[in-house]
């Protein structure tokens, strides 16, 4: 009796194992990959406060077609006079200082209390933000 409830058992065991392994062959696994970098380092530091559609204005502006774009002109969002007076377009070079560390590029804005990202992480940045835009 012993001997078939553990050939039983046993038997249960490895129809089990069957399954699992036959579930995981048909599930396809989708690791991160390496061109998902740029928008996961968006969503990781950046989309707590800014979207990247158009009129979406969080805490702050959305990025929308951000390169190219004039600074502190959104209609509909209450930029600091700083941003609104600082008399530039956007353009990768000025991101990627202004992401770095936004009070050298323009004193008093209302990123605060952002310290900035990694020269990493704003190529990462600065690659999402392109891909979003078409200029």
């Amino acid at each position: 009796m012993v001997m078939i409830r553990a050939a039983r058992t046993s038997l249960s065991a490895a129809r089990c194992m069957l399954s699992l392994s036959m579930c995981l062959a048909v599930i396809p696994l989708s690791p991160a990959r390496a061109d998902d970098a740029p928008q996961q380092m968006f969503n990781n530091a950046c989309r707590t406060c800014h979207s990247i559609r158009e009129g979406d204005n969080r805490q702050g502006p959305n990025l929308f077609e951000i390169v190219g774009r004039k600074a502190g002109s959104l209609p509909n969002y209450q930029y600091s006079s700083a941003m609104k007076d600082a008399g530039f377009a956007w353009d990768e070079a000025k991101l990627a200082r202004f992401i770095a560390r936004p009070d050298e590029v323009v004193p008093g804005n209302k990123m605060q209390p952002y310290g900035g990202l990694g020269s990493e992480a704003t190529e990462k940045v600065i690659a999402f933000l392109r891909s979003m835009s078409p200029r």
